[in-house]
């Protein structure tokens, strides 16, 4: 099954067949949190549910979740059992061990708040391991739908719907805290969006904003632009390009990148549909 797996990927580097190794195990993850009854509770969002369900043309790390509603007693700990009987299946050890959010990390996350959950598999033999996060106290105004994925079965994953992701990823973008390098694959993923011409759901941003401190009260479509310009203004593009080429087959296709690109950019961004007249 994993070989099966493998099949869908050109594998030509050993970096290639790392994030190929990587996301093949994030679906079997995935599967296992299926079967436990997890996507009842909360449900995916983030740049891998992007990569694995929207086709995002870049890796991803990490597993990111929102409970649906705030639980302050949440544990993932009933779900381990589903997971590691998930990969003993495909003949795979797995250990589960539980974190602490730290700020250690060269990139703080704008999701990982202090009563995130993280929890990190490792597997015996590979040279890979999955981070999840779960935000237990979810700023809320987002809608979900069904996903299916169809390996190593077909199930169904509760997502974030896309203005919805579209969402979160600005509030990461525009609010995300520096230390020494810039997280250029927020950048690749605006792209992506404006590429698509998707709808953001303002609300649900300003939520996120709200929640997070960075914003006291919710902006408008203007307000909003001016926001996402001065950030831009901010960025060392050359230096957010050093994060985004190890996640993409080809960094050819960041050349583009400069401040006056993303300006241009940032006039395409579509307001949602209760914004418009």
């Amino acid at each position: 099954m994993l070989e099966q797996m493998l099949g869908r990927y050109t594998t030509l580097t050993e970096t290639q067949k790392q994030h190929a190794l990587r996301e093949v195990m994030q679906e079997v993850a995935l599967a296992g949190l299926y079967r436990g009854g997890f996507f009842e509770k909360a449900a995916f969002y983030g740049g891998t549910c992007l990569r694995i369900f929207y086709d995002l043309p870049r890796y991803s790390e990490d597993l990111d979740f929102s409970l649906l509603k705030p639980q302050a007693d949440f544990s993932l700990q009933p779900y381990f059992d589903a997971v590691v009987a998930e990969f003993a299946a495909l003949g795979l050890d797995v250990s589960i061990s539980q974190k602490k959010k730290t700020a250690s990390t060269a990139i703080e996350s704008a999701f990982l708040k202090n009563d995130t959950q993280i929890v990190v598999l490792d597997f015996s033999g590979v040279q890979v391991k999955i981070k999840f996060e779960v935000d237990t106290r979810p700023p809320l105004g987002f809608n979900t739908e069904e996903r299916l994925l169809i390996e190593p079965f077909s199930f169904y994953v509760k997502c974030f719907s896309l203005p919805d992701l579209y969402a979160g990823k600005m509030h990461a973008l525009l609010f995300r805290q520096w230390k020494n390098r810039i997280k250029g694959r927020d950048w690749f993923d605006f792209e992506w969006y404006v590429r698509r011409s998707a709808a953001l759901n303002l609300a649900h941003f300003n939520e996120r904003a709200i929640q997070s401190g960075d914003l006291v009260e919710p902006v408008d479509e203007q307000g909003f632009l001016r926001l996402l310009k001065q950030r831009i203004g901010a960025v060392d593009f050359e230096n957010a390009k050093l994060d985004a080429e190890r996640f993409v087959s080809n960094p050819r296709v960041l050349d583009i990148w400069s401040r006056d690109y993303f300006m241009e950019l940032a006039q395409r961004v579509i307001p949602p549909k209760n914004n418009r007249d």
